[in-house]
Formats: structure tokens, sequence, C-alpha cells
């Protein structure tokens, strides 16, 4: 997702944890604490699982499944018999842990801190599991599927590549990520969306196109740096790699975009030799970007319970923001943030790193995006699709302009779904942070919509 970024970047501030209390020296140092242990922080009505892996060499790593961490690294670990400590640096709120460690139990009690809050964490022996995600394809899978790489300028494309096991030459699918650092599943808070178009779509007779988005995974390149010509040449690059298949169709490749794919496909579509057969919108915005961030700031903050007055400060701030991004003037944008930033509580603030990665020439190329261009030039089957529970692409925002500018298209859809988020999963509030604990990774009566409107068009070879 992985989605359009947030200008408060909250998400990805939930957890860390920081420096417990010295003990006693002694002559010979107490037996470290090895291996793997998980536990739940008790927050009322939001318990979190973790997982801490010990090293014996005083390092640890810590996974979150619900929030996408995954081995990251601990600061100032201490694990033995007089205590268990550690810290996360760069993490707004000074959340810490202090333990004990139990030998009798082989378990750790203690307490998780954050924003002056304690929570018991009491930890046993094992890993952590994820949540449960009951619609994850497992193999063996009853088709075929192959790691893929190609050229895309002077770097290098990584991806699978899943087509039916029998029949030919296929249509295609190439799926196209949502903002930010994607990897070729655009995986996010444990659900895998694009593995579950990938392996539907390929059930249903079509080869399927996935890939790591600049600079994750094993594609090259780094995403901060990229403009919009460059992520397009990368689709034109799958393309060209399709087209040297021979099991492909290559009068039959479509793209299928989420988010700000829903940008990157009609933009790419819309070139005069792109060679695109089809285009699907999955929660693409119809509006500019700068407009979608604003709003989504104002509907994320009204979820989440903010007042009026801090709603309308954020809303300003973003606005601001969105129009020193439009205008490339990058070094003013950052001079904003710090100004903005250093009026924040400290526990709020965002570190300078945080700023450099809000604040890039990839980030100003996305704000920064009219699609009208390139939605009314399409003349190709057009289906785009919303939720109205989606909080970052609201349908109220973007349905009725989809319709307006894929009205001089021949065969275009616009369908809302009742009761959908950005992931298409069916939601509560619609705010982000409901992602994680949501079971369904893509609301089956999508999946269903989105196959029945390809077959239509263009039926599967068998």
């Amino acid at each position: 997702m992985r989605t359009l970024r947030s200008v408060l970047l909250a998400g990805f501030a939930v957890v860390a944890l920081v420096t417990g209390c010295s003990s006693s020296p002694q002559a010979t140092a107490p037996p470290p604490v090895t291996g793997d242990f998980h536990g739940t922080i008790e927050i009322p009505d939001h318990p979190l699982a973790v997982g801490v892996s010990f090293a014996p060499d005083a390092k640890a790593t810590v996974d979150i499944p619900v929030q996408g961490i995954q081995d990251k690294a601990l600061s100032n670990v201490k694990a033995d018999a007089d205590g268990v400590s550690w810290t996360v640096t760069k993490i707004p709120g000074n959340p810490s842990y202090q333990g004990k460690y139990n030998k009798a139990t082989d378990s750790i009690q203690g307490t998780f801190t954050q924003n002056g809050q304690g929570f018991p964490l009491n930890m046993t022996r094992g890993k952590v599991e994820g949540p449960p995600r009951p619609q994850e394809p497992k193999p063996p899978f009853p088709y075929k599927s192959e790691d893929v790489s190609y050229p895309s300028g002077a770097l290098t494309i990584a991806g699978t590549l899943t087509e039916p096991a029998t029949g030919g030459p296929f249509p295609t699918v190439v799926l196209i990520n949502g903002s930010g650092p994607n990897d070729r599943n655009e995986e996010i808070l444990g659900h895998k969306p694009f593995l579950l178009l990938a392996d539907t779509l390929t059930r249903a007779g079509y080869a399927v196109l996935r890939t790591d988005k600049r600079g994750v995974g094993k594609t090259g390149g780094n995403l901060d740096t990229a403009s919009y010509q460059d992520l397009t040449d990368d689709i034109a690059a799958g393309m060209t790699f399709l087209h040297g298949r021979s099991e492909i169709d290559a009068k039959r490749i479509g793209l299928l975009g989420h988010s700000e794919g829903g940008y990157l496909g009609p933009l790419y579509a819309s070139r005069p030799d792109s060679g695109v057969a089809f285009v699907i919108m999955m929660a693409g915005p119809a509006v500019p970007g700068s407009d979608v961030l604003v709003e989504q700031n104002r509907l994320i903050l009204t979820a989440q319970g903010a007042t009026p007055e801090e709603v309308d400060k954020q809303v300003a701030f973003s606005s601001t923001l969105s129009t020193l991004l439009t205008k490339g003037d990058l070094e003013a944008a950052k001079t904003y943030v710090r100004q903005h930033n250093d009026e924040l509580p400290a526990d709020k603030r965002l570190s300078e790193e945080d700023i450099d990665a809000l604040v890039t020439p990839y980030m100003a190329a996305l704000v920064g995006y009219d699609p009208a261009p390139a939605l009314s030039a399409l003349r190709v089957p057009v289906l785009a699709f919303y939720g109205t529970k989606d909080l970052q692409v609201p349908a109220a925002q973007s349905e009725g302009p989809a319709r307006a500018l894929l009205a001089g298209d021949p065969d275009a859809t616009v369908h809302v779904f009742d009761g959908l988020n950005h992931l298409m999963q069916p939601a509560g509030t619609g705010s982000p942070q409901e992602y994680a604990t949501i079971e369904t990774t893509i609301d089956p009566q999508v999946l269903t919509f989105v196959t029945g409107w390809l077959t239509q068009r263009f039926p599967p070879a068998h």
C-alpha cells in the first residue's frame, strides 16, 4: 500500500521499545537469555501480538505481524537473569520495555510503556504467529509460477509470472502497485492482495505478472528519486517482456492498478503505442494527488477521533505542503515541514529521516499528478471501482470525476462497493488502523466482479 502516504506517518510509530535499568555488577555475568519469545501487549480493546528474538551477542529483533514489522533490530538490548530491556531509536512516544526472566517457567514478565502509559507484556518461549489470513493462497498451485526478471533502462525489474497449466496463448493482467515501497504481493499488515488477485485470475485462465517496485525486493533503483515517467517506463518494460513470451496473447494484455497504480495504469495506457487492451482501476483516484492527500488526512483524522480544530490544522498543513510539492520546490517543502514539526509535542515529532522520506521527487510526482488527461484519452475497456468506506481514496471524491472523464470511452464501467475500504475489505470505520484486524484480504464479491468483467470481454483460451 503502500497507498497514498499519510503526512502524519502515524502508522509507522505505533511500536518500539526503549532502555531498562541496569543491574548491580557481578564478578561473573549471568548467562544470557536467547531464542524466540512471544506475547501480547495488553492494550485495552487493541491487544497487540509481538515476538522478540534474542541472540547471544546482546542483539535482538522484534516482529509485529499486524503492523508488517519483521526482524526489526532493537538497540540497547539487555537480556539475562538480572533483567530484560531494549529500545528502538527514532520512534515517537519513548516506548520502552522492562521485564524479568523467570528460569523456572522459561518466560519473561514485564511492562511495555509508550507515551507514559504502561501495559503488561508477558512473553513465553516460541515465535509469534501472524493474524489469520484465510484467503492467502498456499502451494501447491494448480498453475505455473515462475520468478522472472527483465531490464527497465539501467535497472532490473523482478517479479513473478503465473500462467494456467495448459492452453494458451493467454490473455494477461499486469498488476501495478499502490504508492510507496511495495513488493510483488503488495504486502501490507500481513495481507497479500496481489498474491490473492494473481491466484484468482490465474485459476480463471489468465496469465498474471506482478513485480517488486523500484528499490524493493529484487528490483533495483530508488523509488524516492523516481518520476512518473520512470514508473510508466517500468510498465513499458513489463509489456516488452510479455511480448517476448510465445504463450502470452500480445493483443490481450491489460493493466490492473491499485491506488496509485490506478494513476499509473491509465497514464501508460494513454500512450499512443502502449498496446494495452484494457485498464482496471482498483481504488484508483480520478482527481489530482494533492486533492486526495488533503481529503484523506481530513477523513482519517476524523475517524481517529481528532477534534475539529486538530483536523483543520492538519488539513491546512497538508494543503500548503501539497502546493509546495506540486510546484516542485522541495527545499521549501522541507523547510515548511520542519517548521510545522517544531510546533508539535516532542513525542509526536518526525525525525529528520522521516522528513527526508516524506519530501522526495517521487512524493512530488504523486501529489502533483492530475489524472484527467490520461483518463479522458482512454478508448479501451475500463473498469474503475471504489469502496464506500475507503478513507484514502474516497469514493465520494473520485466516483463522479471518473464517470465524467471516462464518458468518451465506449466501454467504461464505474462501480462502487458498499461497506468496503481501500483494500476492498469489509470494514467498520474504514480507518487504516482496521486493516490488520480484518481477516479478509479482498472481499470475495470484488474478486467475482473483476473476474466476471474480464471474462465477458477477454475470455480465456481453452
